[in-house]
């Protein structure tokens, strides 16, 4: 994992577990996560072969341009990508392990940067996990969009996250030239130590918008003003 916000995100659902394999997902707490909310996201993946957005932050919808609430998450990635998608998936549910997803995402005229996207597997109403605890996130020049929606994404490379292994020190790698992006180079592996504190002045800053103006989106019953 290369961006700050990820290691947060899986260190957060490891601290939910409470000593079992995954937490549920009424036990996430919006505000917990302030910070990140606008590009997280639910997935509901009963049905593997088109796991589907239960919900997704203001921001992600943006990236996108559209609302993703029901959308097929699948349908957003080229056709080969999304071959491998569904054995990710299933590997990640049957090993309740966080999966981080490297990929290069273009918008229609191929404008295009790197991201990373981080699904954590979760329980809901059931005894096994169905459904993940998921964000993605930019880490190279968002101006190579020129603020149009990102029409596919194709896939680079994946990790199944472990942890005890040493955040980067920079929250953002030089960006790949597209000599690279062209050549799907694949990023290096960088894992997890949870709870690894970091200076203040290490943290992006990430905008908080209005994702929500009374939240429940997780089944927790909080309402949430942001």
């Amino acid at each position: 994992m290369k961006h700050r916000n990820s290691h947060l995100l899986v260190g957060y659902w490891s601290r939910l577990r409470r000593g079992r394999a995954v937490p549920d997902q009424t036990e996430i707490d919006p505000r917990s996560i302030k910070r990140m909310l606008s590009y997280v996201f639910i997935l509901d993946a009963k049905d593997i072969e088109r796991p589907l957005y239960r919900l997704a932050g203001t921001s992600l919808c943006e990236r996108f341009g559209a609302e993703l609430k029901g959308i097929s998450f699948p349908s957003h990635w080229e056709s080969e990508s999304r071959i491998a998608l569904g054995g990710l998936l299933k590997q990640s549910l049957a090993a309740r392990q966080p999966l981080c997803l490297s990929s290069i995402a273009a918008t229609a005229d191929c404008g295009m940067v790197e991201a990373e996207t981080i699904l954590a597997p979760i329980t809901f109403n059931s005894a096994q996990p169905t459904r993940f605890l998921g964000m993605m996130q930019i880490l190279t020049d968002i101006n190579a969009l020129a603020g149009k929606p990102i029409a596919f994404e194709r896939l680079i490379g994946s990790q199944m996250v472990q942890e005890y292994d040493p955040i980067p020190t920079a929250d953002f790698p030089p960006p790949p030239s597209l000599e690279a992006f062209r050549g799907h180079a694949k990023a290096p592996h960088l894992r997890l130590i949870v709870n690894q504190p970091q200076p203040q002045s290490a943290q992006p800053a990430q905008p908080v918008e209005h994702i929500v103006r009374s939240l429940d989106v997780f089944g927790t019953g909080i309402a949430v003003e942001i």
